[in-house]
Parts: structure tokens; C-alpha cells; sequence
């Protein structure tokens, strides 16, 4: 926030303190080490004035301002309220008591002073800009925007009035309305640049992602922005495109939050030979997490690498040893692994457990086949079949084979 110019508020000090060719005082020397930024000097200068006379509400004045310029906003404000008890109604007290009091996220208490500030002078800027910064953060929007809209009537070029209207008319829900002065601010001022990464994230948030991707691919060299725009494109599929965000960000951020989404991306991407280094790296800084695991474990099963992705199973189901679908997939990796003997332990394991699956029976089916356990065999084919309903119409027919052949040996023994 800013407080008023300087010279504003020295011109109308001068009127109390200082007439042409009047000798120094402390009160001229106040004004003259608030003119030259001694604000510690203008402090003792006013102090000694209102020791003098504590009824000069001009000196009280002078010393709220000093004190604002050194950041004591708690003296400033005492002094300002000083004022307002011996000069009711003074505008510029007013004024620089409400922006004070802003600035100490005071606003339910700024706003009656910049309304009565502004309906003084409503052709001003300030009050009104200054009394729609209290209005929304009092949590009144649709009031700031009426002030807003009066200081933008005054000076329709101002920054931070654009904002502020684009800001209350969003916090009313109003985003489509609101998109155009945010968009507006940022180009008429460079230091309002970065305000349309609020309003990517107020598209974000209210599910409009191909706005949100439009306004973060305008900030490439912001690794914030880099990572919601990747995490984006992810969410949209857009695979290909996520990976280079994804790269930037993780470059300069290396997050573990970068590093699953850059991972996550070249997975979906099939590029596993990339996703795997980022994949055991996460596991080992995160080896707790059952899902990074399990994510692990697929991907090193896509690559063939059986035996690893079995291990990365066995972990994660030491974590959550119930979990009956990870226990079918170890018992898959197992399979292929031709570890059969631990593969069929693993699939009945998951029988227990509820896994009572076309696709499980088939697999402890075959296993027992090859291990010539006959009977077994015959009855989880005949299970698979019942289960499967024509869903697997070639297991199917390979299941009704082997139970016709194995039914045969067993008729003869």
C-alpha cells in the first residue's frame, strides 16, 4: 500500500506550522527533517511541539506521518486517532488513519474512515481505491468493486485498482468477468506481470484447465509455474507436452513432488528407460509409500524386469500384507519370473484374501498344470470357466482343452 505523497501532506502542514519569513522553530524544523527524510529527527522535533502544546492536533499529525515513514504503524495510528479527537472530520487524517490501519490488516476498522474520507472528496482516487482494498479484505466484494470501479473512473489506466476489480469480482465468482482486469493490469504495468499467476490459479481451481495451461506457458522461467502448467497437462493427458514442463521444473526445483510428475509423464509416455532412475530414487528417499511402490513395481514389470518388480511387490505388501490385488500381481511376476512354486503361493494368498477373480483361477489353473497336480488343475479351470462367462473366449477354449485332457488321465488311473 502507499501511504500519501509527501508533498501533499507537507503543504498542508505548512499552513499551521510555517508563514513566509517566520523564524525557526520546532515546528519548521520538524517540516524541514520530514522534507529531507529524518523521519527520528521530525519525531522528537513534533514530540517537543505537542509537549509544548498537546492540543496541536497539525504537530500530532506531522508525527503520525513520521511515524508511518519508519514503520511504527501502531504510534502512527495513536497519533492519527489523536488528530481525528481534536479535528474531527480532517480528511488527510482520515485518509492515512484508514490506509494505516490497511496495512495492519485492520480493515473492518479502516473502512467507516476511508467511506467518510471518500464522501469528502469522491472525485479523489485514494479514498475510493483505498476503501475497495478494505472493502474486500473485510470480505465485502461486491462493495469493493463498486469502489474500485469509482477509482477506475477516476484513473482508468491505475494498476492496482484493475486488480482489486478483478480480484472482487472473482471472489464473487465472477471469473470470466474478472479474467479481462487482470489481464489489463498486468499489461499496463510490468511489476503487475506475475498477478496472472493468481488468475491461472483461480482457473485452476475452478476446473478450467486450458486457460490455466494458456497463462502458466507464459512463464517459463518459473519453476511454480512450470510445475502447475506440467501437473496440468498430465491431468489432460497431454503426455508429450508435460515432459518438457516437467524437465524445467524438476531442473530447478528438484522436488519429490517434480520428480513422481516428471517420472509420471515419461511413464505414460513410454519412455520407461527415464522413468525408472526417477522411480527408484523416489522409493528410496520415500520407501514407506505403498502407492510409489506399487508405481515402481509396475513400471520395472513393463520393462520385463520381473524379478525386481516381484521385490518391489513384496515390499509394499509388507506395508499393507491384506491388500489382495497386490498379492495377484506378485503372484503374475512371479509367473513370468517362472518362480512358480512362490507365483501360486502368492495367487492363493490372494484367494484368501477375496480375490476371486476369472484371472486368478486361471493362473493358479496353469500352475498347477505344470506341476501336474491334475485334480487341482481341473477344478480351477472349471472355475476360471465359470467365472469367466465368455468374457476370455481364448483362455477360455485353451482352459476347456486342457480340462478334457487332464479329465482323461484321471479316468485312467
Amino acid at each position: 500500500m502507499m501511504l500519501l505523497a509527501s508533498a501533499v501532506l507537507l503543504s498542508h502542514a505548512a499552513l499551521f506550522f510555517q508563514a513566509a519569513g517566520a523564524p525557526a522553530s520546532p515546528a519548521a524544523d520538524g517540516m524541514k527533517a520530514l522534507d529531507e527524510h529524518r523521519y527520528e529527527d521530525a519525531v522528537q522535533l513534533f514530540r517537543q511541539v505537542i509537549n509544548s502544546d498537546p492540543s496541536d492536533y497539525s504537530a500530532h499529525f506531522n508525527l503520525a506521518l513520521a511515524y508511518s515513514f519508519l514503520g511504527k504503524d501502531s504510534d502512527g495510528i495513536q497519533e492519527y486517532q489523536k488528530v481525528l479527537q481534536l479535528k474531527p472530520g480532517l480528511y488527510e487524517a482520515q485518509l492515512n488513519l484508514g490506509i494505516l490501519l490497511l496495512r495492519q490488516k485492520r480493515a473492518p476498522e479502516a473502512a467507516p474512515l476511508l467511506e467518510a474520507a471518500a464522501g469528502q472528496k469522491p472525485k479523489e482516487f485514494r479514498p475510493q481505491f483505498y476503501l475497495g482494498e478494505a472493502e474486500l479484505a473485510a470480505g465485502n466484494p461486491a462493495k469493493a468493486a463498486e469502489n474500485y470501479q469509482a477509482a477506475l473512473a477516476i484513473d482508468d489506466k491505475s494498476a492496482p485498482a484493475l486488480l482489486g476489480l478483478g480480484r472482487s469480482l472473482a471472489a464473487q465468482g465472477k471469473l470470466a468477468e474478472a479474467a479481462p482486469y487482470f489481464q489489463k493490469a498486468a499489461a499496463g504495468d510490468p511489476q503487475y506481470r506475475d498477478t496472472l499467476l493468481e488468475l491461472a490459479a483461480l482457473y485452476e481451481k475452478s476446473g478450467q484447465k486450458p486457460e490455466a495451461i494458456s497463462i502458466y506457458r507464459q512463464f517459463p522461467n518459473d519453476p511454480g509455474a512450470q510445475e502447475h502448467l506440467a501437473q496440468l497437462l498430465l491431468d489432460s493427458k497431454q503426455y508429450a507436452d508435460a515432459i518438457p514442463a516437467f524437465e524445467q521444473a524438476y531442473g530447478k526445483s528438484p522436488t519429490a513432488a517434480n520428480r513422481l510428475g516428471l517420472a509420471m509423464a515419461y511413464l505414460f509416455n513410454q519412455q520407461l528407460d527415464k522413468a525408472l532412475p526417477l522411480l527408484e530414487k523416489a522409493v528410496a528417499d520415500d520407501g514407506g509409500n505403498f502407492d510409489l511402490r506399487i508405481m515402481y513395481a509396475h513400471a520395472l514389470r513393463d520393462h520385463k524386469q520381473y524379478r525386481p518388480a516381484a521385490d518391489q511387490f513384496t515390499a509394499a505388501l509388507k506395508l499393507k500384507p491384506e491388500a489382495a490385488h497386490t498379492w495377484d500381481e506378485l503372484g503374475g511376476v512371479l509367473y513370468l519370473a517362472e518362480d512358480f512354486g512362490p507365483a501360486l503361493d502368492a495367487f492363493e494368498r490372494a484367494h484368501r484374501l477375496g480375490e476371486n477373480t476369472a484371472g486368478n483361477w486361471f493362473m493358479r489353473a496353469i500352475i498347477l498344470d505344470k506341476a501336474h497336480q491334475l485334480k487341482p488343475a481341473l477344478e480351477a479351470y472349471q472355475q476360471f470357466v465359470a467365472l469367466s462367462g465368455g468374457k476370455n473366449p481364448d483362455q477360455e477354449w485353451q482352459a476347456r482343452q486342457r480340462e478334457r485332457i487332464i479329465q482323461r488321465e484321471l479316468d485312467r488311473k
